[in-house]
């Protein structure tokens, strides 16, 4: 069983940075559909960032995406000072609760795999979603940066300093 892991980084801004794969493209997904590397290439950035494939609960962009280590990666934001939703939305993905994410497409050209399922060639990419899991094992949020944590770390920091000074 594959198991996933959410990496937490530290920055020192708080524009709700988040990064993820969202698709690995030598794993099939839960029903046995693949997706072949460059099928994603007529993304457009930036891509809406969606809470669980809901086009009216949109919580950020996807503003960058790559083709590297076998996968399809993202890096984008959430609207965290602006929209209350995407603040819930990035705690939940730093907690943990939120591990996956989910790509919202049409088919544009397919084949069906031997022993079931599809490969798709070529898609029309129309959002990636956070989602509690995401239809393919592999795809999940690989960071969501924490302005908190970087300055708690900065006061401790500052507090060390200052024990350090009056010694």
């Amino acid at each position: 069983m594959d198991r996933l892991y959410l990496e937490t980084k530290v920055i020192g801004d708080d524009a709700g940075a988040i990064e993820g794969v969202a698709w690995r493209y030598d794993q099939p997904d839960r029903i046995g559909d693949m997706v072949a590397p460059g099928a994603f290439k007529s993304a457009s950035m930036p891509i809406p960032m969606c809470a669980f494939h809901d086009l009216n609960d949109p919580i950020g962009t996807w503003d960058s995406a790559e083709d590297k280590d076998g996968g399809w990666y993202l890096k984008g934001k959430m609207l965290v000072q602006d929209v209350q939703r995407a603040r819930e939305m990035r705690a939940l993905v730093r907690a943990g609760s939120i591990k996956g994410l989910s790509i919202g497409f049409i088919t544009k050209q397919a084949s069906t795999r031997p022993g079931g399922g599809r490969l798709i060639k070529e898609l029309e990419l129309l959002e990636v979603s956070l989602v509690t899991v995401g239809m393919h094992p592999a795809a999940r949020p690989t960071s969501a940066k924490s302005a908190v944590q970087a300055l708690q770390l900065a006061a401790a920091i500052n507090r060390a300093a200052a024990h350090f000074a009056r010694s």
